[in-house]
């Protein structure tokens, strides 16, 4: 009962009023402390989507192989005289390889020329003959029988000069294979016989002296599995692509020890049946090889359009999270606050990522400090273009610094 007196007294309220007045200014003391203490919204980088109609490109491995190939063979029998050629370099369509011991050859020439003058004088001399035999016929000195025989004697002796013409041709022929030239321009491999063998002429048997290979153009030869080929031929039919069996349909190369496909060329032809073995269909592209560094042999990745044309809205791989199996973005929406996007990602172009759901034109999307990100949280965003960042984050310098990754 004192205590209320007390209270109630104005001495009391006044006391009372004093203690509520220095509990509320220590209250708002302690929230200004905390308030100065907080620190301020983390600093993220963010960047628009890129938009462009783009291609998808279907990556296969490949092999390369010479356009021509030729295997050089005697095509007469002999002794091998001479290697005109340096093992390993280029030659030149026409260029004088082997030559063959010709000494033979050129006998069999001249006794050809020979026995083809001896006939030509059996001709004339049947030839005078029988036109001796019409003017003693029309004097009815002569029987006409005698007159035939005349007439076969010239008819045999003009045949035999046919075939003895014939054999002259056929001995200058075998002189001439006597000396073994490219068929084609190339690279040539080592000599395979040296001078001194003998080697054996035409045929199945016939000696294999080097072989020969073209360097421009060069083939890659692809192998397309089936679920490709349909997808390819669907394509086609809706008019989304070209079909490589109806026209010359872009493709890319690298070398084992290329980034990206610097090699442009085309596919000019594809194998009309599918291998049941493999289950694919094998494709040839033609590439220019004017410089000569591509060779028969190497391994190659090489690529093919994998659609048509299509607008797309594509990120950089760094922007993209993975949730227990789900992608995602952060967008930076028009109050500074995160938003978590779950989306659907399609093909890599150029080193951006297509997002095929998910995200719009507009949209500010965290490139870098996505670990200090929370969806539903404020952030400081500092802009940027996607294709400025992607420039900044492959230099050595972004590398090294410890900003540069998420």
């Amino acid at each position: 009962m004192n205590v209320w007196r007390f209270i109630l007294s104005p001495h009391g309220f006044l006391c009372l009023l004093a203690g509520a007045w220095l509990a509320g200014c220590s209250r708002s003391a302690d929230n200004s402390a905390a308030a100065a203490a907080a620190p301020p919204p983390p600093a993220v980088t963010v960047a628009q989507p890129v938009q462009k109609d783009v291609m998808e490109w279907d990556e296969y491995t490949g092999r390369l192989d010479a356009a021509e190939t030729v295997e050089i063979r005697a095509r007469v029998s002999g002794y091998l005289d001479k290697v005109l050629f340096e093992a390993g370099k280029k030659v030149q369509k026409g260029d004088l390889l082997f030559v063959i011991d010709q000494r033979q050859y050129r006998a069999e020439v001249e006794r050809a020329e020979a026995t083809l003058q001896q006939a030509n004088a059996q001709s004339a001399l049947a030839k005078s003959e029988l036109e001796r035999a019409k003017r003693l016929f029309s004097t009815h000195v002569l029987a006409e029988e005698q007159l035939d025989i005349r007439s076969r004697e010239l008819e045999e002796a003009e045949a035999t000069v046919r075939a003895d013409n014939a054999a002259l041709e056929l001995a200058k022929l075998n002189l001439e294979f006597t000396e073994i030239r490219a068929p084609i321009s190339g690279r040539i491999s080592r000599e395979l016989v040296t001078p001194g063998n003998l080697i054996v002429g035409g045929g199945n048997e016939a000696t294999l002296l080097a072989v020969l290979v073209s360097i421009d153009p060069i083939y890659a030869y692809l192998d397309a599995d089936e679920r490709s080929v349909l997808k390819y031929r669907r394509l086609a039919r809706e008019g989304k692509r070209e079909s490589a069996r109806d026209a010359h349909i872009p493709v890319e190369m690298a070398l084992a020890d290329e980034h990206g496909f610097p090699h442009q060329g085309y596919i000019d032809y594809v194998e009309p049946r599918l291998d049941p073995n493999t289950s694919t269909v094998r494709a040839r592209a033609v590439f220019s090889n004017a410089d000569d560094q591509l060779s028969a042999g190497f391994f190659a990745r090489v690529r093919i359009p994998g659609s048509g044309k299509y607008p797309a809205l594509l990120v950089t791989d760094r922007a993209v999270g993975i949730d227990q199996g789900q992608q995602y973005l952060m967008v930076v929406n028009a109050k500074h606050i995160v938003e978590y996007r779950p989306v659907k990602l399609g093909a890599d172009i150029d080193g951006l990522r297509v997002i095929k759901s998910g995200i719009e034109a507009g949209d500010w999307i965290i490139v870098n400090g996505l670990q200090r990100a929370r969806p539903g949280a404020p952030v400081t965003p500092q802009q940027t273009t996607m294709t400025e960042f992607v420039a900044q984050a492959a230099s050595p310098a972004a590398d090294a610094s410890p900003g540069a990754k998420n």
